[in-house]
């Protein structure tokens, strides 16, 4: 037997994915996000968890996704993502939050590889369970370094007081 994994999994369209247990921090519900002025397209804003301001990014725009409207399913996922400058704190849009799952190594296949036309490097593999495919990612690879340091900036604002008080 293979050594046993945990993930959250989560949809987005028709899709399930998953991260480790272990870079997830909580799971909220959808909560307003305060937007951010002269942003990437994937950064949706900033939330206000416990005072403290988090940038939120969208998974949908990150992969190219069409936008949809928020549902009572929509979720934000709070996740530690290490970066080039150490620990980030981030939130990520999901359509909804599943469950928490095991895999054992033995039901993980490495991530397909396409040629250098399209980049999976932030896919860690996928899972099978149930018959059914599960899209793992790696979510300290799903940012280059250029939008870690985009993520981080934020961050940076937040405490110059740029992001007004009430809003985050």
């Amino acid at each position: 037997m293979g050594k046993t994994n945990q993930y959250l999994t989560f949809r987005l369209e028709d899709e399930q994915y998953a991260v480790s247990v272990y870079s997830v921090r909580e799971v909220l519900e959808y909560v307003p996000i305060t937007r951010l002025p002269q942003s990437a397209a994937y950064l949706k804003g900033v939330i206000n968890l416990r005072g403290m301001g988090i940038p939120v990014i969208d998974l949908r725009t990150k992969f190219g996704m069409p936008d949809v409207p928020i549902t009572k399913d929509t979720s934000i996922i709070v996740l530690d993502i290490q970066g080039r400058e150490g620990l980030l704190i981030t939130g990520a849009l999901a359509d909804s939050v599943q469950e928490v799952i095991e895999l054992e190594d033995t039901e993980i296949e490495p991530a397909p590889r396409f040629g250098n036309n399209l980049s999976v490097n932030y896919i860690q593999g996928i899972g099978k369970k149930d018959g059914k495919f599960i899209i793992i990612l790696d979510m300290d690879k799903i940012l280059s370094t250029d939008e870690v340091i985009d993520l981080s900036q934020v961050d940076t604002r937040i405490a110059e007081g740029q992001v007004p008080e009430g809003k985050v």
